[in-house]
């Protein structure tokens, strides 16, 4: 599977305030914390752009449906379940 983004762009340091005890706790499990906001932000960003795709794509979605209900699939025929 492709990434939603460039993997292999540049590193860009930030600043992000989070709990102080949540960021000592995970450091005292050695998680690389930068890589797991990564991960997370990659997970949430890609549930966005799906969202997205959906909200533009609901009307082609609908008609679709629409349009196999009415009319059914053209391998109707040949199904044999």
């Amino acid at each position: 599977m492709s990434a939603i983004y460039d993997e292999t762009a540049i590193k860009k340091a930030t600043n992000v305030t989070i709990n102080s005890d949540l960021l000592q706790k995970a450091k005292s499990y050695k998680i690389n914390i930068s890589k797991s906001f990564e991960t997370y932000l990659a997970e949430v960003v890609k549930k966005r752009e799906e969202q997205q795709w959906l909200e533009e794509n609901i009307e082609a979605i609908d008609a679709y449906n629409e349009r196999i209900q009415k009319e059914g699939l053209f391998s109707d025929e040949h199904r044999r379940f």
